[in-house]
């Protein structure tokens, strides 16, 4: 989604000056949902000036992720909270600051990211892992770490008074402003497009740093991915650059497999056409299984299927669909004892403040993503609808 206004090609638009704006209380737009599957309800929420290691960003552009549409359907009954502005895919403009904050500063071309980075913790501190103890992925969080309130409030029809709005996996980009922790909050090379830079806030980051930090694909090997989405067809993207020789892709929607070439997927597979399990025909295709497998779907039957495909002795199962359902892994532990492991990925192993500034200017010299990446425009004065990038 865009905003309003003349549009420049970074990204910027005519008529923001944040030094009128800095430490004030903002009024914008945001698409507010009110409860799980209702409608996204275009509401003036007010914004309130970030405070200590805080940052607010004006959001130029944002797209949706199969993770918003879950959290807007209520799939998990313990992470409901509402009302709530979704959205955690983005880039814009830093607005303001708080105390405490100088590594950003007003003006700064910015992605939001879900799974922050602090860099002081023994997390942070470690090469092990890129969670950090305080700020990473959590979709039970709906308040600031600060002080736990929320930093958006809007006017209840029912009762005339103001009620807060809640935050979304740290983000909460569905708006025209947003305040977001310093720690999740990564500044780009500000030659970098700004409307191509939200899937580096989710989708090619998830996709691209899962075949290259997680999994590592080796040249010459193959990979079996499940689930052609935006994180999919990244894997695919990332598992080409590392020049794998076979890479399949599995989905039961077909039309996704023209996109799906121009990713590197040489071959594919709609298991509604096949006459025996999708990962018995991998088997014969890849002549004892792949070497790689990825489950970006979050269906665990897909995921029994993903394992299955590897080949047993050192077939690596990475994990990236997100899996509300209260069932446990399909999975009998003595079946690990074949050599098949799994690992699941977030944020594809990148450390978001100190890594993904790197992997921008990795695009920016033409090291691939280029066809990945299609915008949709919808303005935030047209209704808003789901829309998906990177398809």
């Amino acid at each position: 989604m865009g905003s309003n206004g003349q549009e420049h090609a970074n990204g910027f638009h005519d008529g923001f000056h944040a030094s009128g704006t800095a430490g004030k209380v903002i009024t914008c737009k945001a698409a507010v949902v009110w409860g799980p599957e209702e409608p996204f309800v275009m509401e003036e929420v007010q914004v309130e000036p970030p405070q200590k290691m805080e940052v607010r960003l004006k959001i130029l552009f944002t797209s949706i992720c199969h993770t918003d549409l879950s959290a807007w359907k209520g799939l998990n009954e313990m992470q409901r909270v509402y009302p709530r502005i979704l959205g955690h895919e983005a880039a814009g403009v830093v607005e303001s600051v708080g105390e405490g904050v100088e590594d950003l500063k007003e003006g700064d071309h910015v992605v939001p990211i879900f799974n922050g980075e602090c860099g002081e913790c023994p997390h942070c501190r470690s090469h092990m892992t890129n969670l950090c103890a305080r700020f990473r992925v959590d979709p039970f969080k709906s308040v600031m770490a600060g002080d736990g309130q929320p930093r958006f409030s809007v006017l209840d029809p029912a009762t005339g008074k103001r009620r807060p709005v809640y935050h979304f996996l740290n983000t909460s980009t569905f708006a025209e402003f947003t305040v977001l922790d310093s720690a999740c909050v990564v500044k780009i090379n500000p030659a970098a497009p700004l409307q191509k830079m939200c899937l580096f806030s989710c989708g090619i980051s998830t996709g691209v740093g899962a075949a290259w930090n997680c999994a590592n694909v080796k040249e010459g090997s193959t990979v079996a991915i499940f689930g052609l989405g935006a994180v999919g067809l990244a894997v695919a993207e990332g598992a080409r650059l590392r020049g794998a020789s076979q890479i399949i892709g599995v989905d039961i929607n077909s039309e996704k497999f023209g996109k799906g070439r121009e990713m590197g997927i040489t071959k594919f597979i709609n298991p509604n056409d096949c006459d025996k399990p999708a990962h018995e025909v991998i088997r014969e295709m890849t002549k004892g299984g792949a070497d790689y497998s990825f489950e970006c779907a979050g269906n665990l039957d897909v995921f029994r299927e993903a394992f299955m495909s590897t080949h047993d002795g050192w077939g690596l199962t990475v994990i990236l669909g997100i899996h509300p359902t209260p069932r446990l892994l399909p999975l009998h532990p003595m079946e690990l004892f074949d050599g098949r492991r799994i690992v699941a990925s977030v944020f594809g192993d990148f450390k978001g403040k100190s890594q993904l500034s790197d992997f921008v200017d990795k695009y920016m010299n033409g090291v691939g993503f280029q066809s990945y990446i299609r915008t949709i425009h919808i303005p935030y004065n047209k209704k808003p609808k789901l829309i998906w990038m990177g398809l």
